[in-house]
Formats: structure tokens, C-alpha cells, sequence
């Protein structure tokens, strides 16, 4: 029994395949609605699954074209994010089958294919129940890593993606002299479509290694989110995930994680640092004129849109890079517009990681960045 599944966005495609193809069907994805009527023609499916919002061919004109010019009685499942009551009764009145709405489990998604076209015979295998859920955006995360190579929780992000649709992890190595290169590799192997490794030949520090990582996942075409997370996971990924439902169902543009000690947070840090922080914070305020209470946090989510604004071009410092991230959104949309687009949202767990980076001589050397970022933007 053969389905097709036609979708704009890979990351939404790939885990539905593989669960498909473990219960026993022959499944074919496209990515794009043209190639996928293509495909119809020669692959000749069982059941076709489609998303409504596709650029240039839409869902609804693959289902016009199945019905009307094909006048075919495949059966149609569409499994979209689209709540539009007009799309909808229009895809009924065209002859759809149903309609899922993402997010929605994969083990709905097999329930309701079993129930439209039944098991295979060769069906045979366990059923995965693993309760994976297929997201309505796709998400890229940026991991700049300097020698890692002991520290680097492969494990965690591993069973992250493996656990998360719709994620798309990009750990650049920033010139390491150790074997964090060849780490990332490994890490990478036999996830190549979730996975990607950004080298840099030379260290140019985190600041362009965030950057030069975020302008790379840009060119990714199914993404809708892009951010950057540390990668001692001092922020872990379950807490990133919330910044991210954060962005997905509000208006706004920037969602940064803050590390505000509250009642029920497991947040620990080194009393001397939280007193540099303090102040390093208290003149930042003063220079963003917004209230920011931590805007140093190594976990922050961005709309797709954004990101030529807050990283087309070098950064001047190599630990602030956060706050020129800011003023340059604040100069380019305005004071009052900035302070509506951006949130700042408390983290469940933040944890300095012993063998961090940033000591305390350089802690003290960011009140001497902050000046020359204020003289520079005077």
C-alpha cells in the first residue's frame, strides 16, 4: 500500500515517513506541490497527504487537481496548521477524507491512515508508540562549541531530536583545537537531515560563531524559528522548547531566556559573578533604555524575518553581542515597536557549568565593552 505525503517543510515529513515505513507502507515525500503532482502521476498512491500553506502551489490546488482534472477517488488527508473555516469547507467540498491540524501525534496520524485505508499485510512489526508529535513550524537551533570535545552532552541533544519533530540542530565548530570536530561529526552520523556541523577553520569567538551559524540555518527554507542555545546545555531543551511555544503563539519577534531567580527555578550561580551581572545588567538597562533584566542569556529564539536585522553584519564586541543584537533592533524598528517585539521569559533551570569560558577578568572587561558600545552608538 503506497501514501505520498506532499509538505513545504522536511523536518514535518521525514518522522512521518519513518513511521509509515515501520507499519509497513510504501511512502514517497515531496517537498514541494508540483514535483509532488509529478509524483501522484507516476507513483500512483493509495492516499495522498498534503499541507494547505505551500508557497506558489497550494494544498487545496494539489486536492483540485487529484479531483477535478484527475477525477480521481484517492483518498485525501490533510494535515496542515490552516484553521481558516473557508479553507476548510472548501477542501470537504472538493472531496477530502479528513483533516488533521497540526500539532497533532504520529500515532493519530496511523490510526486515522489504518482507518482510511487499512493495514498492511506485510504489517508485522511493533507498533512504536512513542508519543512523537508532528509541529505545525520548524525550528533550527544554533550550538557554538569551542573545545568541547569533553564536555558536549551528545547524548542529550541526541535523544532531543530524536524525540522533537520539527527541530533542526547546527552546531558550528568554532576553530577547536581539540577533537570537537570530529565529535560533531559522529554526533551527526545517521542524522544528517536533523544534524548539520558548521566549521570555522579559525576561532573568531562565540559572537561570530553564533552569527556566522544563524545566517547559515537562514538559507534553510523550511524553518520558521532560528535561535542559539549554549552548548553545556546550562539552558536545557526542554526549557528552550517553551521559548519557543512563547514565539509561536504571540506576535512577538525575539523571545530571550532569563535567568531571574524565582520561587520553584533551579537557577545557581557564583555569588561574585551575580554581583558583576548585577551591575553589568544595571548600566545595559541604562543603555538599551528598555528593562531588560538579563539580556547575557545563551538561549534566544528569533522569527525567521529578523535575522538579517540582528545579524548581517560583525559584531563589535566578543561578549555583548547579546546587546548589540538589541540596539540594533531598537534601531531599526524604533524604541516603543522594539519593546513590543521582544520578551523577556523566565527560565524553569539555568546552571553556570563548571569550565565555562567567560572568567571573571573578563567579566570585568565587559563594563569596558559596554563603554565602547555606547561611544560607537552615541
Amino acid at each position: 500500500m503506497k501514501i505520498l505525503a506532499i509538505d513545504d517543510q522536511q523536518l514535518v515529513l521525514l518522522p512521518l515517513e519513518k513511521r509509515l515505513t515501520a507499519l509497513g507502507y510504501e511512502v514517497k515525500i515531496e517537498v514541494n506541490a508540483e514535483t509532488g503532482i509529478e509524483t501522484y502521476k507516476s507513483f500512483q498512491p493509495d492516499l495522498v497527504i498534503v499541507d494547505i500553506n505551500m508557497p506558489e502551489v497550494s494544498g487545496i490546488d494539489v486536492v483540485k487537481f487529484i479531483r477535478v482534472e484527475e477525477k480521481s477517488t484517492t483518498p485525501i488527508m490533510v494535515l496542515s496548521g490552516n484553521t481558516d473555516d473557508a479553507v476548510i469547507t472548501e477542501g470537504f467540498d472538493l472531496g477530502i477524507n479528513d483533516y488533521m491540524k497540526k500539532p497533532l501525534s504520529l500515532n493519530e496520524i496511523s490510526a486515522r491512515v489504518k482507518r482510511l485505508i487499512g493495514a498492511p499485510e506485510t504489517n508485522n512489526l511493533v507498533e512504536n508508540n512513542d508519543n512523537i508529535i508532528i509541529e505545525q513550524r520548524c525550528v533550527g537551533v544554533v550550538i557554538p562549541c569551542y573545545n568541547e570535545e569533553e564536555r558536549l552532552l551528545s547524548s542529550e541533544f541526541l535523544d532531543f531530536v530524536d524525540k522533537h519533530s520539527g527541530y533542526h540542530l547546527c552546531f558550528v565548530n568554532d576553530g577547536s583545537k581539540d577533537k570537537t570536530l570530529e565529535v560533531l561529526n559522529n554526533l551527526r552520523k545517521g542524522r544528517e537531515s536533523f544534524i548539520s556541523v558548521y566549521d570555522c577553520e579559525k576561532n573568531g569567538g562565540k559572537a561570530e560563531a553564533v552569527r556566522l551559524g544563524m545566517l547559515h540555518m537562514a538559507k534553510k527554507e523550511d524553518l520558521d524559528y532560528i535561535g542559539f542555545l549554549d552548548a553545556d546545555l546550562s539552558t536545557d531543551l526542554a526549557d528552550f522548547d517553551d521559548l519557543v511555544s512563547t514565539i509561536e503563539n504571540s506576535e512577538y519577534k525575539i523571545v530571550s531566556g532569563s535567568r531571574i531567580a524565582r520561587m520553584g527555578a533551579d537557577i545557581t550561580k557564583e555569588s561574585a559573578r551575580k554581583i558583576i551581572s548585577l551591575t553589568v545588567n544595571f548600566i545595559i538597562r541604562k543603555i538599551l533604555k528598555m528593562e531588560f533584566k538579563d539580556t547575557q542569556c545563551g538561549a534566544k529564539i528569533f522569527h525567521k524575518d529578523i535575522i538579517n536585522t540582528a545579524f548581517s553584519s560583525k559584531f563589535l564586541t566578543k561578549w555583548l553581542f547579546d546587546v548589540e543584537i538589541f540596539i540594533r533592533v531598537r534601531k531599526q524598528y524604533g524604541l516603543q515597536k522594539a519593546k513590543q517585539i521582544l520578551c523577556e521569559k523566565p527560565l524553569k533551570r539555568w546552571i553556570h557549568a563548571d569550565g565555562s569560558k567567560l572568567s571573571m577578568k573578563d567579566s570585568i572587561k565587559i563594563i569596558g565593552q559596554l563603554g565602547q558600545i555606547a561611544w560607537v552608538l552615541r
